[in-house]
Parts: structure tokens; C-alpha cells; sequence
């Protein structure tokens, strides 16, 4: 979840002077990286199987040798709690939020209605309801 919001937010929490351009290689599904601090988030970029975020030492890589970037993440602890409410938020309505019906009844025996998302219209959604708390980490593009 935290590579989807940093994703929406257009935020990875990288300084652009820490990038590190180069060949890398996923051996035994982890790779190297001996400039990165256990428990760091890091972006992976240019990679056919690898691309995305990962918590150092990751184990779950898949092999290659590819020319690439490693960005080293910095998120703040309140980020990466509050992606934590927002992947809880994910697994309780998630499935809700992306049903096609917004309301449903049979005479007598019951009624179903999906709420409505921000401004009364559509339905809510992650980036609808965590929105103005995201807000303070918002780039632009």
C-alpha cells in the first residue's frame, strides 16, 4: 500500500542527490545494497521484474541484471502509519467501494444502500476519504 499512496501523492520521500543510477543484480531474490539501512524503504526503477517498493533486505525479488535506479526512501513515520490505516481501510471497504450497485432491495426481505463518496456523488474511496490527511504530502506532478 505504501508504493500505491506514495504513487497517488507523487511522493517517494527521495532526495534526487541519493538516486542511484547503474546495473544492479537480484541474486537469491535480495539485492545489495550496502548504502541502505535494514528496515529503509527503497523505489526500484528500470527493472523488467522488479519495479516498486520494498523494505531492505527484500527477499521476495525476482533474479535479473538490469540497468536501473535505486531510490533510497525517507517517509516519515506518521506517512507510513497512516498508510497502514489506509491499507486497514482498503481490506474493510475496499470490495464495497468498487461494487456496482449503490443501492439494491427486495420487498420484505431487505435493502442495501452504498454510500455516496465526496460531494454526494459517486462512491468513496481511499484517495477520497484519506484525501486532506495526504494533503500535507502532496507534490505536484
Amino acid at each position: 500500500m505504501l508504493e500505491q499512496v506514495c504513487g497517488h501523492i507523487h511522493n517517494y520521500f527521495t532526495d534526487e542527490a541519493d538516486i542511484r543510477a547503474g546495473e544492479w543484480t537480484v541474486e537469491d531474490g535480495t539485492l545489495a545494497l550496502d548504502f541502505l539501512k535494514e528496515g529503509q524503504y527503497f523505489r526500484v526503477v528500470g527493472s523488467v521484474y522488479n519495479d516498486g517498493v520494498y523494505q531492505y533486505p527484500a527477499w521476495d525479488m525476482k533474479d535479473e541484471t538490469f540497468d536501473g535506479e535505486i531510490w533510497p526512501m525517507k517517509p516519515p513515520r506518521a506517512f507510513v502509519q497512516l498508510c497502514g490505516e489506509i491499507e486497514e481501510w482498503q481490506e474493510k471497504y475496499g470490495a464495497a467501494a468498487v461494487s456496482p450497485y449503490s443501492s439494491e432491495s427486495v420487498i420484505g426481505v431487505y435493502s442495501y444502500t452504498k454510500a455516496a463518496g465526496e460531494n454526494g456523488s459517486g462512491t468513496p474511496t481511499w484517495e477520497s476519504v484519506f484525501r486532506s490527511r495526504l494533503n500535507q504530502w502532496r507534490k505536484l506532478r
